[in-house]
């Protein structure tokens, strides 16, 4: 196999002869927004008479599936030729959330030390481990550095140059770059997959749905305030991935009111600001007078937990704990079902707290009363009152005590007189994460990070748990680098960024858009603008995919939250009557499988690999089973 060093400049691998002609079939370089397939006449290259597999989504979800299928091909499926099928309109390797065309300021959310698209002994996967480097190794960057998502997505697409170089010379990979309209085909017989812009469906023996994060048609709130937008020519900006939305009509020096304070907010303030020539110097933000005044609120009030800017040494605490297979299997074999805060959330506290307090008494025994022997064991079988009554007793100091309720909400008991009072306070807000998220001496904070992972490799097990664990999840463990932070502070110093607070409200009247919160009684701002800075959320009713839409349609199955519900063991869709497709997969957001993440990082077990491998050895066998049936 040709590959290039992993500290080597990011360029595409030159492909091995036994590949070149594949990927001179799949193109291997289109553009980002060719609108058709390489074939308008035939969209389906190769031999009708081979195996076909059609994978729709070349993103990260799509190329991590095939590097399973080639680490599993040379065990599960030899000398029967296959047809792989990649079907995206953007480029295989980065998709459309890590493609090149986009703005060099957006960075990553982790550290480049942190992603890997390779797995290794720690995942619990029934296939074989192959190695391959981390973003900072392939790209020569330092661990610690926050790359732009340019350079993720070329590290993205050598991923995938590399996997289909080590595919066994008679699988081929062809790529599509268009959308997939629709499926259809016999429960138990061949799937038809319609292509955009082609008259000619693809045939498939199985097809996995890769699909990524989704666009949605907007909800009934979102449609009356684009409605209101229109009639009072104000501007309404709709949840989207920034990178993707018009932000020309928001113009300097006037007031935007901005819905949301997470990642697409981050996205959102550094295009407004940097992107619109901006610049910093050290903690002082010099504006170009091209940008608006940003008036931002949420449910919470305050930024996302920034990202821990310390490295983790000494003892990992033993995970998982207390919320681990044996109790995933109790809950799931339960004939009446589970609640979440019921049955759930007690067990994922107390596995949140030991990782803190393990980390606590080994590493920092001087801020503790009690040997850790004994508060482990007392902590091991106490539950509720007890367990607060042995923290109260054994950890002197209330700021080494693990408050999960005070660390969602941490503004439902602050209260402002006005609003500039509350951009001095929210500044010290951030100052004070900033200064304990890289201080060791608060490494239990890491500790807990460490606890979120192994929580939600348990929890993706049990399906859809709703969306209050996800919120969570990433407020504490997802947050923005350190820098954005500072970024933020330099802002609202300048003017430029205002702070609402809590309990953000947002209603239509008198031709503006008005914001109120709770963390100034009273008070609320005006704006002729609106932006809504999250994600949308793409029930399988709402989506705009309509691929996805048709499938709920024609019986699949969703769960209460509007996911796709698939089988845990391979992710088959299952139908209404719980019964799996055989000839139907799906990963990725959009099921109720999805994982903690867009990357994994190493030596964590990520549930995406061991997902992938599960899906991509079903879809081996039951293609190298399908091979071998006679003829007729």
């Amino acid at each position: 196999m040709s590959t290039r060093p992993a500290t080597s400049p990011p360029t595409a691998v030159p492909p091995t002869a036994a590949h070149q002609t594949a990927v001179h079939q799949t193109a291997a370089h289109p553009s980002a927004t060719r609108p058709t397939g390489t074939h308008p006449g035939n969209p389906h290259p190769g031999d009708a008479g081979r195996p076909a597999l059609v994978i729709v989504g070349a993103g990260p979800r799509g190329t991590g599936l095939l590097e399973r299928m080639a680490a599993n091909a040379s065990e599960l499926y030899a000398g029967s030729g296959l047809d792989i099928h990649l079907v995206d309109p953007y480029p295989p390797g980065g998709g459309r959330i890590w493609r090149a065309e986009q703005s060099p300021l957006l960075w990553m959310n982790s550290e480049a030390q942190d992603v890997t698209m390779f797995t290794d002994e720690t995942v619990d996967m029934a296939g074989p481990v192959l190695a391959g480097p981390t973003l900072h190794e392939w790209a020569a960057l330092d661990g610690h550095a926050f790359a732009d998502r340019r350079r993720q997505g070329a590290y993205l697409r050598w991923v995938y140059e590399r996997t289909v170089a080590a595919l066994p010379p008679d699988i081929t990979v062809h790529h599509h770059p268009c959308r997939a309209l629709r499926i259809g085909g016999a429960h138990d017989g061949r799937q038809l997959v319609w292509l955009e812009g082609h008259a000619r469906p693809l045939g498939a023996d199985l097809v996995v749905l890769a699909l990524g994060h989704l666009d949605a048609e907007p909800d009934s709130e979102q449609t009356e305030l684009a409605a209101y937008a229109r009639a009072h020519d104000l501007v309404h900006l709709p949840p989207d991935f920034t990178a993707d939305s018009d932000l020309a009509a928001l113009r300097p020096g006037e007031p935007v009111l901005v819905r949301g304070f997470g990642l697409a907010f981050v996205d959102l303030m550094v295009l407004l600001t940097e992107g619109r020539g901006g610049r910093y110097e050290g903690e002082t933000y010099l504006p170009s007078g091209r940008e608006p005044v940003l008036y931002v609120g949420s449910r919470r009030g305050v930024p996302y937990h920034s990202k821990i800017g310390y490295t983790w040494t000494g003892e990992r605490p033993p995970l998982p704990r207390f919320f681990g297979p044996d109790q995933v299997g109790e809950l799931l074999a339960r004939p009446g079902g589970f609640d979440f805060r019921r049955d759930v959330w007690p067990l994922v506290e107390k596995e949140l707290g030991f990782a803190h307090y393990h980390r606590l008494f080994t590493a920092h025994p001087e801020r503790t009363r009690i040997a850790w022997t004994d508060f482990e064991e007392k902590y091991g079988t106490g539950d509720g009152a007890e367990i607060q009554a042995l923290v109260a007793s054994g950890v002197p100091d209330p700021a080494d005590r693990l408050d999960l309720a005070a660390l969602d909400r941490p503004l439902d008991r602050v209260r402002h007189t006005s609003y500039e009072d509350l951009q001095t306070g929210l500044r010290a807000y951030i100052t004070s994460d900033l200064t304990r998220r890289h201080d060791p001496s608060h490494s239990a904070d890491s500790a807990v990070f460490l606890g979120l992972l192994s929580v939600y490799g348990q929890l993706v097990r049990l399906g859809d748990i709703g969306p209050w664990w996800h919120g969570f999840f990433s407020f504490l463990a997802s947050g923005p680098p350190g820098p954005r932070l500072r970024q933020m502070r330099a802002l609202s110093r300048a003017g430029i960024l205002r702070f609402l607070g809590a309990g953000m409200t947002v209603t239509a009247a008198e031709g503006v858009f008005r914001a109120a919160g709770a963390t100034v009684p009273g008070a609320t701002v005006e704006a002729r603008a609106l932006v809504e800075a999250r994600l949308p959320h793409p029930t399988v009713e709402r989506t705009r995919d309509t691929l996805l839409r048709e499938l709920y349609a024609e019986g699949a199955a969703a769960t209460p939250e509007g996911l796709l519900a698939v089988d845990p063991a391979d992710g088959r869709v299952l139908d209404r009557s719980g019964v799996p497709r055989p000839r139907r997969f799906a990963l990725g957001p959009h099921t109720d499988a999805r994982g903690s993440g867009a990357f994994t990082r190493p030596r964590t077990g990520g549930p995406a690999f061991r997902q992938n491998d599960a899906t991509a050895r079903a879809a081996l066998v039951f293609l190298r089973d399908l091979a071998r049936r006679p003829a007729g």
